[in-house]
Order: C-alpha cells, then structure tokens, then sequence
C-alpha cells in the first residue's frame, strides 16, 4: 500500500509518501516547505498570507514528494489531507488540491484529523504497548490523551486559555526576541537560572488533567517591567525560569494521568514536543515511574505530512477503505476517534 498525504493546517506546505509491506511501515519521502522567514516580520502566522504561499506551493511540494519517492501516480493507493483543526484558509488548499487529484487519478481519499497525526507520529517507530497516555504540545493545543488501541482514544484534559507554544511564542515576544518563540526561548535558557524566578505553575495542583499558561504568562509580564532587559544574563535567566514552570506543569499533569489511568507508553506529539529539555524531563519522570517512554524523532514533531500519511495508514486499517471506490472513501475527522 502507498500513501500520498498532504498537510497544510498552518503555514507548512508538505507532502509525503509512505510505503506499507505486510505492515512494516517505510517513509519514501517527507517535503516540507516552511513558510517562517516570510511570517517572521510580522511575529506570528497571517492566515491570508499562509494560504496564498500554499495555493503556491502545494503542487510543487507534491510532485516532488513523488520524485523523491520514485512513485507515480497509478502506484497511489490512498491520498490523505489533514482535514482539521487548523487555518480553515490554509486546510482548504490542501484538502482541495487532495479532492482534484482523488478525482483525477481516480484514488481513494482518506480525510485525517490533524491532532491525531501528531500521536500518530510516534507509531513510526514501531508496536506501541497499549493502554497509552500522549501529551500533545503545539502552538495551538495542550492536551493529555488516552489510548487504548491505535484506533481508540479520549481527550482527558487540554488547556483552557492558551497552549504552551502560544506562551513560548507571546514571551518571546515581550522579551524581544523574535519568531518563532519556542526555539528561541529555549536557546537562550541553556545559559539562564531556572530558579531565578518563582514563576508560578497553574493549575498543577488541579484535580483534573486540565492547563492554563495565560497567568504564567502575565506573570512574565508583570515580573519583565520590575528588570532590566537590556542584559542578556537576566534574560536567560527569564527564559529558564519559565521554561521550567512550563515543563513542570506538562510532565506532572502527564505523569499524574498515567497513572492515574495505568497506562503501560508514555507518549508525547506536537511541536513543542521538539524542545529538547521538555524530552528529556518526561522521559526520566515515565522511566522513573516505570512507564515506556515513545517521542517522534525532532523532523516528525512539527508540522509535517509524514505523520499525516502514518495516521491514514492505521485509519484505513480500521475503516477498511475500499480503494476501488474512490467518491465514497472519506473517513470522518472528528477527533473523538472511540
């Protein structure tokens, strides 16, 4: 089975072919065309912008996935766009383009939720020892999810104001430091005090598997007016402490869930899965505590089409899509997948 999968949810552009023999599972080719230089000036993504570079880039970005891959099109099995959540300007040139070629080419055609793809990620690596936890860390979405299968899942708590890579972002933003905000933030608090600042941890202590980061946020804030951020050393120190009180309440409230739900894979998805020290402290709680630990390598933890095509891969073994019947094979996207 080959699948093409095309993922344009924000301001990534990626096509990806994946290949599958009696279920080992084998990525022929992974683009990506980033679009950060160009929303950079504007110190966040602009949906009009985002979607006007896709309409640009998509087919390029897929024939060369294709060539990359060494695939033709009669080879395709089953094309798969993320169908949400996302920039519904950016989503709608992907799951078009992905419409005109299920037509043209008379291919099957599997819609796929964006957050599962993220988990979906980890399964590239291998057979995953179900029940599992997943902290799922973007720009848009903090949230703890629960699996039972491949194919069963349950959102147990997600954050109710904004996502930890929406924080990363917005600090970065009032230390001024630039665009995107996680990398940044991150490189510079590997020269900073994680305890220099009491920053507080909301929410941690919370019974439920719930997250808030806006008044860690504002604590910041109000912390940045009182110093002088013209020396780098207090900057560092800024980004450090608060860096800590996020990772802090992520890896506690995952931790928490895990056991609280006896899960045997700790898993975590999403771009801020790609901070390295956030990697490191999970993985060391969930060993700890004796769970298997499973992260997507750093490339597959952003927005990528790679683990939009894994996702579709185990969707279509579920749904049983029949690729002779290429007008019918849509499966639902809803994220609620139990």
């Amino acid at each position: 089975m080959i699948i093409l999968a095309i993922e344009t949810s924000c301001d990534e552009t990626s096509a990806a072919v994946l290949k599958s023999t009696r279920g080992h599972l084998e990525l022929l080719a992974n683009v990506v065309s980033s679009q950060i230089d160009i929303h950079k000036q504007y110190g966040g993504v602009v949906p009009e912008v985002a979607a006007r570079m896709h309409v640009k880039n998509i087919l390029p970005v897929v024939m060369e996935a294709l060539a990359t891959a060494k695939v033709k099109p009669e080879q395709i099995d089953l094309i798969a766009p993320t169908a949400g959540p996302g920039l519904s300007t950016s989503l709608i040139i992907g799951l078009e383009t992905a419409k005109t070629l299920s037509l043209a080419w008379k291919k099957p055609l599997l819609a796929v939720n964006h957050m599962y793809s993220h988990i979906a990620a980890n399964f590239l690596k291998g057979q995953v020892k179900f029940p599992a936890a997943c902290l799922v860390v973007s720009g848009g979405h903090t949230e703890i999810v629960h699996l039972k299968n491949y194919w069963q899942s349950k959102k147990l708590g997600q954050t109710v104001d904004d996502a930890a890579g929406e924080a990363f972002d917005k600090v970065a933003k009032l230390l001024g430091l630039g665009y995107p905000g996680g990398p940044i933030v991150s490189k510079m608090a590997l020269n900073g005090d994680t305890e220099k600042y009491n920053f507080p941890r909301p929410m941690m202590s919370a019974n439920n598997f719930d997250f808030s980061f806006s008044g860690l946020k504002t604590a910041v804030l109000y912390q940045s007016k009182k110093e002088n951020l013209k020396w780098e050393p207090t900057v560092c120190d800024f980004c450090a402490s608060f860096e800590q009180a996020v990772i802090d309440v992520l890896t506690n409230k995952t931790i928490k869930a895990a056991k609280k739900f006896k899960v045997k894979t700790v898993m975590m998805a999403g771009g801020v899965a790609a901070n390295r020290k956030l990697r490191e402290t999970l993985e060391d709680k969930a060993k700890e505590a004796g769970f298997e630990f499973m992260v997507p390598e750093f490339k597959l933890c952003t927005d990528n089409a790679a683990m939009v095509a894994i996702a579709a891969y185990y969707l279509s073994q579920k749904k049983k899509v029949k690729l002779d019947n290429y007008k019918k094979a849509v499966a639902d996207p809803n994220w609620e997948l139990v």
